[in-house]
């Protein structure tokens, strides 16, 4: 049910990207949302979100309090906030699950209903299909895109930040936990944008420097007429090359958007970068899709 059409491989190698409606069920949609809804009312709200900075100083740590947060999230659940949603002590301006932009980046290891959505028959069904012949998973984000300030992801390639040699060897798998609209910030993809390299990397800085991560290269200035939108139905399933360009614009509805996405990783014959922000650990190497 969830092999793809020799049409529907064509497609995906044609454009970078393949929507397959109705892929999950909305029972599944309605778990993880539930699971999610648990996992935010048990949060802890990291300390350097929480704390209350005066001195430039003070402010330099915050900083790094925040990227040491973010490089150490590889094998962990942690949560990332929206801009603006904490006075200068530290307090809530707005409820706390309206504040979360990103739960990330190991929900597909730690948690059972994630876990169990992300090794799916039908989704190791699929990475067959595409041939992947040991595919690891390497990251997870819950996405939640809220109402009015769900912020925008400027045009980007995933292997910017999840690159490999060769290149060709990561697959996002991106699952609308909600309907995706126009107007709260479906996808929108440049379609046969996969076949040309990646224009710049964000690299890990070495350990102790600020500030943790740089990039080497640059973003293009890209046509924005190119940019095809994909408005999906809850239950969807987009696969995205690690190459095609994608964006989201900024959601100004009164609806959220919440997806679960992870990336999957050839990794017969496959280096991953020493210099990516992600590596695995010892308590989490990256796990095997297919069990």
């Amino acid at each position: 049910m969830a092999c793809l059409s020799p049409s529907q491989l064509q497609k995906f190698q044609q454009d970078g990207f393949l929507v397959l409606e109705g892929l999950l069920s909305a029972e599944e949609c309605v778990a993880m949302q539930q699971r999610i809804g648990e996992i935010v009312t048990e949060m802890d709200v990291p300390l350097h979100c929480r704390t209350e900075f005066s001195t430039q100083e003070e402010e330099q740590l915050r900083a790094q309090g925040s990227t040491d947060y973010f490089l150490s999230s590889g094998d962990k659940i942690r949560f990332f906030f929206e801009k603006g949603v904490f006075d200068e002590k530290g307090n809530f301006l707005v409820p706390p699950e309206k504040s979360i932009n990103k739960i990330g980046h190991a929900l597909h290891a730690h948690d059972p209903v994630f876990k169990s959505i992300t090794h799916s028959f039908k989704v190791q069904t699929l990475a067959r299909s595409l041939g992947l012949q040991m595919p690891v998973v390497v990251q997870s984000m819950y996405i939640f895109k809220q109402p009015h300030f769900g912020g925008e992801v400027s045009p980007h390639q995933d292997a910017s930040f999840l690159y490999t040699e060769p290149l060709g060897r990561v697959l996002g798998v991106w699952i609308a936990v909600e309907d995706a609209t126009l107007e709260n910030g479906c996808l929108w993809f440049i379609p046969g944008s996969h076949t040309s390299g990646v224009s710049r990397r964000m690299v890990r800085a070495p350990v102790g420097s600020a500030p943790g991560t740089s990039f080497l290269g640059s973003e293009p200035a890209r046509d924005n007429s190119l940019f095809v939108p994909t408005p999906v139905q809850r239950g969807a399933l987009v696969l995205i090359h690690g190459e095609v360009v994608h964006k989201s614009k900024q959601n100004l509805s009164d609806r959220s958007r919440q997806a679960y996405t992870f990336h999957l990783m050839e990794a017969s014959g496959t280096t991953w970068s020493p210099e990516n922000w992600l590596q695995p650990t010892a308590e989490l190497p990256f796990p095997q899709l297919y069990t």
